[in-house]
């Protein structure tokens, strides 16, 4: 059974500089069933510490990581454990909403970015969801995210489309970059006159091509490869 799916409990690790906030979140995750609280560290250094001296059955599956603290940032602890333990889905949990900490952190390959004024249903729903290997964006983060790709002209279908990036049909890399631009399923159908139906089965490929699991993933992928857009129509 995947984490979450009524077999063993999910493993969290809480990594939070603020005592208060990480003990706060402790009690709250520990109550939940089936959710289990590995270990808590007080910076990225002690977390490291810890998982490279856990046995592989100890480590937890998801890692709870504040943006902001001292010696080394959440985005540079995601970065480490996804290079050191990439069996984990690091999420960022966090006061700070900022460009940099969302953008960097889904870069250096965060599951996630939640802040903490997130209901403790809606946190707890986003650690299952983590855990079965799905990206988990907070309201703040999707609308950055969204912000940032319809600020870029609309993809034109006149775009100069040399070599696809990811194995791409032209027509698929048409559909990924119409997605990065926020648009949806009805509205790819009607600028490439096909069928929704259609759109759908292109979205599938794209995502099976790029071993992505959904839009929100397809779309940071459109952020970081694409070119620059000609123009829009």
């Amino acid at each position: 059974m995947r984490p979450g799916d009524g077999a063993e409990p999910i493993r969290v690790m809480l990594v939070d500089d603020q005592i208060l906030m990480r003990e706060g979140l402790r009690k709250l995750l520990e109550i939940e069933p089936g959710i289990e609280i590995a270990a808590t560290a007080g910076g990225g250094q002690e977390a490291l510490a810890w998982l490279a001296g856990a046995v592989a059955g100890e480590r937890p599956q998801v890692v709870l990581v504040d943006a902001r603290m001292p010696g080394m940032d959440g985005v540079e602890l995601v970065a480490r454990l996804r290079a050191e333990f990439p069996g984990l889905a690091p999420v960022i949990l966090t006061t700070f909403d900022d460009e940099d900490y969302i953008f960097g952190g889904l870069r250096a390959g965060a599951k996630g970015y939640l802040l903490k004024d997130t209901p403790p249903d809606e946190l707890v729903a986003a650690i299952r969801r983590a855990a079965r290997g799905e990206t988990v964006l907070g309201g703040a983060a999707s609308e950055r995210l969204v912000a940032l790709l319809r600020g870029a002209p609309a993809p034109s279908i006149t775009r100069a489309l040399q070599e696809p990036p990811g194995g791409l049909s032209e027509r698929e890399y048409e559909i990924a970059l119409l997605i990065g631009a926020g648009a949806a399923n009805r509205e790819i159908a009607r600028r490439l006159h096909i069928t929704e139906g259609t759109a759908k089965n292109h979205i599938s490929s794209c995502l099976r091509k790029l071993g992505l699991r959904d839009r929100t993933q397809l779309a940071v992928w459109v952020s970081r490869h694409a070119p620059p857009l000609n123009g829009a129509t």
